[in-house]
């Protein structure tokens, strides 16, 4: 067995003991972000089970979700029928996987840490796959977390800072990169945000 088919079947552990990982609501960046915008093609990456990606579809985008872990695309398939939206939710590994180039008007990574090389790869495809004034966005658990936060994982190696992403997103326009504090669990957490859009 592979790192990686050890990782899928350690999310799909993690996924089948909880109802919700996150929160069942949608992510606060995405709905500030995405709530003005004209609905579009959306792809949201390492989407786990589909709070952002039905939230997307319930305002109009067309969405494609993708995750590695059977069980949360189940559940967002379940939670995608039950608000009555389509989805297209689509099984692959994201260190394998190369999405459409040119082909969304937006792009999602909320909460997907891996290490820095792995992180590359995942956020250098997720750029090419805007199309002309598309828009990136990319949330995650910032490593100043570790020390001023509650919450996220513990690893050093796969958080990150706002400088780091915009680093590994060339030939975008930044929008915004910022570290920014959010209410977690009675605490609060410090995220990594990054907007940027594709030059039309």
């Amino acid at each position: 067995m592979t790192e990686h088919d050890e990782r899928r079947r350690a999310w799909d552990r993690r996924h089948a003991e909880r109802e919700h990982i996150e929160s069942g609501e949608p992510d606060p960046v995405l709905v500030g972000e995405a709530g003005p915008l004209p609905p579009g093609r959306a792809l949201d990456l390492a989407c786990g089970d589909g709070r952002n990606a039905v939230w997307l579809a319930r305002q109009g985008w067309h969405v494609t979700a993708v995750d590695f872990s059977s069980v949360a695309l189940d559940r967002g398939r379940r939670r995608a029928a039950e608000a009555e939206v389509e989805v297209d939710w689509q099984a692959h590994d994201l260190l394998t996987w190369i999405p459409p180039e040119g082909s969304f008007d937006l792009v999602s990574l909320v909460y997907l840490h891996l290490p820095p090389d792995e992180r590359r790869v995942v956020l250098r495809r997720a750029a090419r796959a805007l199309a002309p004034g598309g828009r990136l966005l990319v949330v995650g658990h910032h490593r100043r977390n570790l020390a001023e936060g509650v919450g996220g994982p513990q690893d050093p190696r796969v958080l990150y800072t706002e400088e780091e992403i915009v680093a590994e997103v060339p030939g975008v326009v930044v929008e915004r990169a910022e570290a920014r504090r959010a209410s977690h669990g009675g605490g609060q957490r410090v995220d990594a945000v990054v907007v940027a859009r594709r030059a039309p």
